[in-house]
């Protein structure tokens, strides 16, 4: 159960930073200052690929867990099925 918790709050700070790299993105069409911009465009863009990067990898890690669970659940029922 807390190995379920702790990849929750990974996935949920993941999100949250996604969310903030998107907004960070928008605020830098906003600025005057082209180096200004790049400088914003640049870090909002490495926060969105390595937010998404993790969250998808959580995610992932999260399916293969629970697949892997219900295999083993699975394997048990039909052994148990045999005996």
């Amino acid at each position: 159960m807390l190995w379920w918790l702790r990849f929750l709050v990974f996935s949920a700070v993941a999100l949250f930073f996604l969310e903030f790299g998107i907004e960070e993105m928008v605020r830098a069409y906003n600025v005057r200052n082209p180096v200004d911009f790049l400088g914003s465009f640049f870090a909002a863009s490495f926060i969105i690929v390595i937010s998404g990067t993790l969250l998808t990898a959580f995610i992932w890690r999260m399916i293969l867990r629970w697949k892997e669970r219900n295999a083993g659940e699975k394997a048990k029922r039909i052994n148990g099925e045999k005996e």
